[in-house]
């Protein structure tokens, strides 16, 4: 019986402290204070984002291994049109290029997700683009975006790249770099290839 019971005991602590599937948990203290963690161990935190190996962090990201790269320059005059226009480093929009692409204007990732600047179709109706394929129009809709998300992230460089991946809403609820992989080493990345794009 005892050994029964001791069983028991295991099998709650370990599903009580381990979540069966990863994710983000909230819990609201009495106060209205907003809580989040990745590792619950409160009964307390309820599931509030479920992320799955499918697809962590792959809202608007193509898959991790872009490696096209064909002539990483061809877009410069147009990057360097939109820049101008609104207001968006040059080197960043090369950079973001580079991670989402690889500068394949045919990329599509297993989300959706199309483009040079993987443009899932959602946010293409957003910014009016109506062939998601064509360079100008799907760099001119990103670009258009990721100024939207500069403006809601008050020009924080690293939140607007990680809303770009993940999602402007997770982003916005946690006011930080969502804890999933692929979205954490996206913003390394991106990060990575502005420095190298920088004048």
């Amino acid at each position: 019986m005892k050994y029964i019971v001791t069983l028991v005991i295991f099998f709650c602590l370990f599903f009580l402290t381990t979540p069966s599937s990863a994710g983000i948990y909230r819990y609201v203290d009495e106060r209205g204070v907003i809580h989040f963690t990745n590792c619950p161990r409160d009964p307390k935190f309820k599931l509030y984002i479920r992320e799955s190996k499918e697809d962590v962090g792959d809202e608007n990201h193509s898959s991790s291994s872009v490696s096209y790269i064909r002539d990483s320059n061809q877009y410069d005059s147009l990057i360097s049109e939109l820049s101008k226009k609104y207001q968006v480093d040059f080197a960043v929009i090369k950079a973001m290029i580079r991670a989402e692409s690889g500068f394949d204007p045919l990329a599509i990732s297993r989300k959706g997700a199309k483009g040079l600047m993987q443009l899932m179709p959602e946010t293409a109706l957003r910014m009016n683009v109506s062939n998601i394929f064509n360079p100008r129009e799907n760099m001119e809709g990103g670009v258009r975006y990721f100024k939207y998300l500069l403006s809601l992230f008050n020009d924080d460089l690293r939140l607007s790249l990680a809303a770009y991946n993940a999602g402007e809403n997770v982003v916005a609820e946690l006011r930080s770099i969502p804890p999933y992989r692929e979205t954490v080493d996206y913003v390394k990345k991106v990060l990575s290839y502005y420095q190298s794009y920088r004048p």
